[in-house]
């Protein structure tokens, strides 16, 4: 899990998408790019045979090499996007936490690194400091990375290293989508893009008529993380709290002040939600949330309306979350319309 590459009390402002969003969806057209509004730096390059220009979610204009065979994965969310779409043997290196940080395992769960075949020889640090030798050491053509990397680590890459990179930090659910398309089209496989965009869509579409057809939304809280202050929830402009709009809940941080607030136990009490939703890996499990400030006095608990879910799901925007996290949240929130 992670949420910009820190941790849990400060994440990426990851916009919202609306119900309405969701809909347009299913006419995405698979070449689609993202019009970015980020204005980090513009990269010009004159493309050349063999090689695609594109632009990525910063809207920076990028030339790569077509079909790259060594490619660095700096974010988990992309490397669920490769895994599904084909590329794993592409992968050569992947990010990492130094080693006294967790190395491997702070950005990849168990699961997800047997089921890549990712290994900490993969590693290439990327926090609490980029380490760029580690990045050279394993020769990579490109780099696809998302905000987790800081914009001075992608302008030494690119300007010192001359290594194209890739941002992929995709907005909204549906650019999800349009990402899968980029890396179909700089890879050449567009139709297995499409493929896959299909399957996305479908599930997207289910979860708006669901909740659309639902007789009301019920009060929720979602937590990723839990400590003695309180729990670590979404607030506005996250991936997060788009996710509940999208599933029909009502989250009780909708309206707080910061994009990942905390909330005291105080708090959730007085919001007294319906349900209680707990992110477990990287170390939490149930018990870190049952020890948490007044869990016991909640009405959720008390009523048996309380669940766990992966916390990848629910926190890194992937082919993952909308095919997992969605259907997982819809079931628990309108189990007879689910």
């Amino acid at each position: 899990m992670q949420l910009n590459g820190h941790t849990a009390r400060s994440g990426p402002a990851r916009r919202m998408v609306s119900l309405t969003w969701v809909v347009v969806i299913v006419l995405i057209v698979g070449g689609a790019a993202v019009t970015g509004t980020a204005t980090y730096f513009a990269l010009q390059p004159t493309s050349t045979p063999g090689s695609v220009p594109i632009t990525d979610d910063l809207g920076r204009h990028v030339v790569v090499p077509a079909d790259p065979a060594r490619v660095a994965v700096l974010s988990p969310s992309i490397m669920d996007e490769m895994f599904r779409l084909g590329l794993r043997n592409h992968v050569v290196a992947v990010d990492c936490y130094a080693a006294a940080f967790g190395g491997l395992s702070s950005d990849y769960s168990a699961d997800q690194v047997a089921a890549w075949n990712l290994s900490s020889s993969m590693c290439v640090q990327v926090g609490p400091t980029f380490a760029p030798e580690m990045l050279v050491n394993l020769t990579p053509d490109l780099v696809l990375a998302s905000t987790i990397v800081s914009v001075a680590a992608v302008e030494e890459i690119t300007d010192q290293l001359h290594i194209p990179v890739v941002m992929l930090q995709p907005p909204t659910l549906s650019g999800i989508l349009v990402d899968d398309s980029l890396l179909g089209q700089v890879f050449g496989i567009s139709s297995v893009a499409a493929s896959l965009n299909a399957k996305l869509s479908g599930e997207l579409y289910n979860a708006t008529a669901v909740s659309s057809g639902a007789s009301s939304f019920p009060t929720a809280l979602v937590t990723y993380a839990v400590d003695s202050g309180g729990y670590w929830t979404f607030g506005p402009g996250t991936f997060g709290l788009s996710l509940m709009e999208l599933t029909g809940a009502t989250s009780i941080s909708a309206n707080t002040t910061t994009p990942y607030p905390e909330l005291s136990g105080a708090q959730v009490l007085f919001a007294d939600p319906h349900f209680i939703l707990y992110g477990i890996g990287y170390g939490l499990d149930e018990s870190a949330y049952s020890g948490g400030p007044q869990w016991s006095y909640f009405s959720a608990v008390q009523d048996g309306n309380v669940s766990s879910v992966n916390s990848n799901w629910i926190t890194e925007p992937d082919p993952t979350m909308i095919l997992e996290g969605i259907p997982t949240l819809l079931g628990i929130f309108h189990p007879s319309g689910a």
